[in-house]
């Protein structure tokens, strides 16, 4: 039986999927042949079509569909299993994995909690500002840590301040202001996340699916993401906030919004002790060594990179940045446990494994899309779209990846489809990123419904807001990150990236 059956609809879509998925992938491997000179196309799509059915259905946890490629591609003779094996394991995982256990650390000893509680205090009172606060807040911790553990650390705060707020001792009777409180909160954590590279799953998918299709593409580093999502963030972010002013903060709130409770509570936890001064201190060290780390070029002026003093600059990656100040967290010693140290192997096990084996499914099927020549036999299969206008693709794409992602897992979704994406900027001769770096932004701008991200379940879960009013609020949303996200890769995107919408690079053929 799958697991996690928690509904009869639930029920029935896992056993749907659990047994159209096998079908399908028969009915194309015994009753089609894609390409006659080519025989490991039909194989590698009769595998992909399992895994999208198994993935958007979750019949089987989707880290065990991500193993798939294991086993099926060497059966099948797409790829060696010593081929598939590394591909689980490489230098983005690596970066994933120092990263979060940096974050780890910071949850460990609560500094996650004291910079949240620093942020809406500097931010101030007042409804609109507290909105602003929660969000901003909410926000940079998500461009570090996961949405998920921010927006279980800030539910807490926020129901204190809708309790302290309400008047009325039912909370089924709750303020306006409170709904749009706690809405800011799932929106900023996912906005959050766009800004960096390990602060959403799909960010990472990228940039190892785009070297995966396109082996000379340029390196896309920490900064140069930076670069592009920090201000895509911040916008959005500005503009989530002034939709939820509108539509829950243009009265005043019930009670009196003051910073009292956040002094309080930032009180409580006492001076900044010894453990939280090192993972601070590794923290921006972190960000540091990821942002500088190769030559930045700001219009002509050349900020050089740290790694230009190692005899091999090259040999340096942000996988390598990311394990080095994991690993340091594991060596220094903690005061307030004799022996112990500031980073332990219990605490580093919380780390979601299962993304890990996520990741690496998704470029291992990438991996064979290039390897079997499927990528090139989808590109054949599109050249009609040249006619149509870049700009109404990219719009399209954006729309398909937002509200596909509101049913199904952003990471799974990103990893099917970027290489379907990469073939068809091949087959009318557009610049991959072009088409590529949307896809990823709008996998993570899903707001409208509780399944859609973790961040949104959490919020619904806290018995506050009802299905029809976040969807209802996620559908504007969703609309103006589309329009956002496509302004954003043409006019910031071409700078950044490198972008020209009206030829094709180099690196591409």
């Amino acid at each position: 039986m799958p697991d996690g059956i928690d509904s009869s609809g639930e029920f029935n879509k896992k056993w749907i999927g659990l047994i159209l998925g096998p079908i399908l992938a028969l009915i194309l491997l015994l009753f089609f042949d894609l390409d006659p000179r080519n025989v490991l196309i039909t194989r590698t799509a009769a595998i992909a079509i399992l895994m999208a059915i198994w993935w958007i259905t979750e019949a089987i946890p989707i880290a065990a569909t991500a193993l798939l490629p294991v086993v099926c591609f060497p059966i099948l003779g797409i790829m060696t299993g010593k081929e598939v094996a590394p591909v689980y394991f490489n230098n983005v995982i690596f970066l994933f994995i120092g990263g979060f256990m940096v974050a780890l650390a910071m949850q460990k000893w609560n500094l996650h909690r004291r910079i949240a509680l620093k942020i809406i205090m500097l931010i101030g009172s007042g409804p609109k500002r507290m909105i602003l606060g929660f969000m901003v807040a909410t926000a940079f911790l998500s461009m570090w840590i996961s949405n998920t553990a921010t927006t279980m650390m800030m539910v807490p705060i926020a129901l204190a301040v809708i309790h302290r707020l309400d008047n009325d001792p039912d909370d089924s009777k709750i303020s306006k202001f409170s709904l749009g409180l706690l809405i800011g909160i799932a929106y900023a954590a996912s906005i959050g996340g766009i800004a960096t590279l390990i602060g959403t799953p799909p960010n990472l998918v990228f940039i190892k699916i785009l070297k995966i299709n396109f082996p000379n593409a340029p390196d896309i580093t920490f900064a140069s993401w930076l670069l592009f999502g920090l201000p895509f963030s911040i916008v959005f972010l500005i503009i989530a906030w002034q939709l939820l002013v509108f539509l829950f903060a243009r009265e005043k709130a019930e009670g009196k919004t003051d910073i009292g409770l956040f002094r309080d509570e930032y009180k409580k936890l006492g001076p900044i002790n010894f453990e939280e001064k090192i993972v601070l201190t590794a923290f921006v060290l972190f960000a540091f060594l990821l942002i500088f780390r190769k030559n930045i070029d700001v219009s002509g002026f050349v900020i050089p990179g740290w790694s230009n003093i190692l005899p091999e600059p090259l040999f340096i990656d942000d996988g390598t940045i990311a394990i080095s100040i994991a690993l340091l967290l594991f060596l220094i010693p903690a005061r307030k446990h004799i022996g112990g140290r500031i980073m332990n192997w219990r605490t580093a096990v919380k780390l979601p494994w299962g993304i890990v084996i996520l990741f690496g499914g998704g470029f291992a099927l990438a991996g064979g899309f290039t390897q079997s020549g499927l990528s090139q036999w989808l590109g054949a299969q599109l050249p009609g779209l040249h006619g149509f206008p870049i700009f109404l693709i990219v719009i399209t794409i954006c729309l398909m990846m937002t509200f596909l992602t509101e049913l199904t897992s952003n990471t799974a979704t990103t990893q099917m489809l970027l290489p379907i994406l990469g073939s068809l900027a091949l087959a009318i001769k557009i610049n991959p990123l072009l088409l590529m770096i949307p896809a990823t932004l709008s996998a993570s701008c899903a707001f409208m419904l509780p399944v859609a991200t973790p961040p949104n379940a959490i919020i619904f879960g806290s018995g506050k807001i009802s299905v029809g009013c976040m969807a209802r609020t996620g559908l504007v949303l969703n609309l103006i990150g589309v329009m956002l996200i496509t302004i954003f890769v043409y006019l910031l995107g071409s700078y950044v990236f490198n972008i020209d919408p009206g030829n094709f690079p180099e690196w591409g053929i």
